[in-house]
């Protein structure tokens, strides 16, 4: 029981942090009262990878590792 209790508030709280970030630092917006947090969620997501760096980055392998 406590485990499933346990699971769910890891659950809220994520959900709570992804509804937090993208009503204010994804729109390029200061959380209020605690700039900081915003801040951290920035320099956390800038260190995620992407699609667009992924796509990037990989059309950079390809043309230094192309045979034609």
């Amino acid at each position: 029981m406590i485990s499933i209790v346990l699971a769910m508030l890891a659950i809220m709280i994520l959900a709570a942090v992804v509804v937090l970030y993208v009503a204010f630092p994804h729109r390029g917006e200061d959380v209020p009262h605690t700039p900081w947090v915003g801040d951290a969620m920035r320099k956390g997501v800038d260190l995620l990878p992407t699609l667009d760096n992924q796509r990037g980055n990989q059309r950079a392998h390809e043309r230094e590792h192309s045979d034609f």
